[in-house]
């Protein structure tokens, strides 16, 4: 079994970076795993805890990230992984993996003859809006039909959740594009692909996630993420699908449909109204149908859960939407480090 370097980039994370990296150094790898933490500005505790851990385990190198950027930092543990390391694997400080998890996805790398290979990312809650939040990205009305998001059966893929890759295939296409704060993954796979690379998916790889805790944090996520995802589209326009076009679409149709059901109230419109209403109640409709079904799989979400998720697949839709409409702004790039 190859050496293998696990990396993460992390920013205010006190309350998972312990969990974390306490799944990798109990990993069962027959051979002892390095890994590096990017830090990034943080107004916690975060950096004196990765200090902590990497003086306990002598197995973690801590290196600063001054922008907070993920693919500088991505490039950065790249750049420090140890002589004679040859794989790459990617943890986020929300993730926490099963003990066996890096070894079987070193396996399933070496078993497809693949230059990347990931599997599931399985989001977790505590409270009942996480609950909520971890049941809408696991649902395909809440982030779409993606296998590393809904499952599915292995083989190829066109990206891969974390990831686990060859150090040379990484280096190969010159590692993470500092252009892409928020979709560099996505962009790290498209340029692998292009290359020749073959990716896998396995869904018997889960990594344990902890979505965000407030609506308002989720909208904020997904508002930036909306952006960055404009972004990807707009420089390589073959990649847009129906998945990424469809929450910006019901932003539109249904800002106009409010604005036609306003005109008719104030002509005094009945009929006009009606039109401008169809549009919005279609969707909320459509929003409890998945709601109550997502709710009911199992294992069923508790009362206060179930009740939160429709809330939570609207301001995944809305933000995602309205984020991807304004585009990437000057502010978000300083804010995300570029």
């Amino acid at each position: 079994m190859p050496l293998v370097t696990v990396v993460a980039v992390i920013r205010d994370e006190e309350p998972y970076l312990e969990a974390m990296v306490r799944s990798i150094m109990e990993q069962d790898y027959p051979h002892p795993l390095h890994m590096v933490l990017a830090v990034g500005p943080s107004q916690d505790r975060t950096h004196e805890i990765a200090e902590k851990l990497a003086a306990e385990t002598g197995r973690v190198t801590v290196v600063d990230n001054p922008t907070g950027s993920k693919p500088l930092g991505l490039n950065a543990g790249l750049a420090r992984m140890p002589e004679g390391h040859s794989i790459f694997v990617r943890v986020d400080g929300h993730t926490v993996a099963e003990p066996t998890y890096v070894r079987r996805a070193v396996e399933a790398l070496q078993a497809a003859g693949a230059d990347g290979v990931g599997g599931r990312m399985m989001p977790v809650g505590d409270t009942p809006v996480q609950k909520a939040v971890a049941r809408a990205m696991s649902h395909p009305a809440g982030l779409g039909a993606a296998s590393f998001h809904t499952g599915g059966s292995a083989g190829p893929a066109e990206t891969v959740y974390l990831g686990t890759f060859r150090r040379e295939a990484l280096e190969r296409v010159g590692g993470y594009s500092p252009v892409y704060v928020r979709a560099q993954d996505w962009e790290l796979c498209l340029r692998l692909r292009n290359s020749g690379s073959l990716l896998w998916f396995d869904p018997s790889l889960v990594v344990e996630y902890k979505p965000r805790r407030t609506l308002r944090a989720v909208a904020t996520q997904f508002w930036r993420t909306g952006m960055w995802r404009r972004e990807v589209v707009r420089r390589n326009p073959g990649t847009a699908s129906l998945r990424y076009l469809a929450p910006p679409t019901a932003v539109l149709v249904l800002a106009v449909s409010v604005l036609v059901a306003v005109v008719g109230g104030v002509l005094g419109s009945l009929p006009v109204t009606l039109i401008g209403m169809i549009p919005p109640a279609t969707y909320l409709l459509g929003v409890l149908a998945a709601s109550a079904h997502a709710a009911s799989r199992r294992p069923r979400l508790d009362l206060r859960a179930a009740l939160a998720l429709p809330a939570t697949l609207v301001t995944m839709h809305m933000a995602w939407g309205a984020g991807f409409l304004r585009g990437l702004t000057e502010r978000v790039r300083v804010d995300d480090g570029v």
